[in-house]
């Protein structure tokens, strides 16, 4: 049963990340935002949300490299929506980093 309700969190917390991921980037007018729901491709649209190259992708799977990178993307699209970088921080507090999604996209 421990395992269930494991397997059901992930599902919906998957579901709320790649949601929220779409709708910033619809808001962005990133083309194929839907590739939010995609594993590996989610990071994809993050960069082309952050006006980075699509080859940064390769970035995110070295290892402290993609501290940096993911820093680097989400700072862009914090300014791109008009919030402050300093918001990310919270992505540091956990369950806030969740809240700070859904206000990047929804906020």
């Amino acid at each position: 049963m421990n395992d269930f309700i494991t397997f059901i969190l992930f599902v919906a917390f998957y579901a709320y990340i790649s949601y929220s991921l779409q709708t910033i980037c619809d808001r962005l007018r990133v083309e194929n935002s839907w590739l939010a729901w995609v594993p590996i491709a989610n990071a994809y649209v993050m960069c082309l949300a952050a006006d980075k190259p699509g080859w940064w992708v390769i970035l995110f799977f070295i290892p402290f490299v993609n501290v940096v990178v993911g820093i680097l993307v989400w700072v862009e699209i914090c300014k791109k929506l008009g919030k402050s970088p300093w918001l990310l921080l919270l992505f540091l507090v956990p369950l806030l980093n969740l809240a700070l999604i859904g206000y990047l996209a929804f906020g």
